[in-house]
């Protein structure tokens, strides 16, 4: 005589199947969202990275620089893949040594002082008598004027003008054949020319961060 299963038996045996089948739907859900997720990484890639730290207005030389691989993931937008795309170019901002190094840190064109002025302004050098050490690139400055001539009189010329170079005259304390090379707009040049022409110029350093 055949034995006849219950009917909870069969219930439980269709749901089992409609549970295992779930479970692998599931499953293989989830290990598609895993290797999708993996992948947004992709590849290993070339980044080109200096071997040491570089200053705002250096002319980068291939010597400088490396190239390292790294997951796409990490990879900034701009980044350098071949060091060529750098060399004899120009720095508009400080790089650190390993940094991933990116148009956007590089000048269009120019050389090393025209690269770093900004359309509207002017770079010029002004010769004055520093102390050794006492400026770097950055440092904000108000210029003034002592002319000798007559009643002798102090004026401001510009104020908060910020340096791009120090070039030393490479004396020792007190170099008066140094100059500073300072951002301004057109009508500040055109009054520091008359001043270093006429008169002693004098230089006051800004705190540090003051624009």
């Amino acid at each position: 005589m055949r034995r006849v299963r219950p009917r909870s038996s069969r219930v439980l045996l269709v749901l089992s199947i409609g549970l295992a089948a779930l479970a692998t739907v599931g499953l293989r859900d989830y290990l598609a969202r895993v290797e999708a997720r993996a992948g947004m990484g992709g590849p290993d890639g070339p980044i080109v990275v200096p071997r040491t730290d570089l200053r705002r207005g250096a002319v980068v030389d291939r010597s400088m620089l490396e190239v390292r691989s790294v997951p796409a993931r990490f990879r900034p937008p701009g980044a350098l893949s071949r060091t060529e795309e750098a060399a004899g170019r120009v720095l508009v901002a400080d790089v650190t040594a390993g940094e991933a190094l990116t148009a956007a840190r590089l000048a269009r064109s120019g050389g090393p002082v025209a690269a770093l002025v900004p359309e509207g302004f002017r770079a010029l050098p002004v010769p004055v008598a520093v102390p050794r050490g006492t400026l770097a690139p950055g440092d904000r400055v108000d210029v003034l004027a002592t002319y000798p001539t007559g009643q002798p009189y102090t004026e401001t010329v510009t104020v908060g003008a910020e340096v791009l170079l120090v070039l030393d005259g490479g004396g020792q304390g007190l170099d008066a054949g140094s100059s500073v090379v300072l951002l301004v707009g057109p009508e500040a040049a055109e009054r520091l020319a008359h001043a270093t022409a006429f008169a002693e110029i004098s230089l006051a350093i800004a705190p540090a961060g003051e624009a």
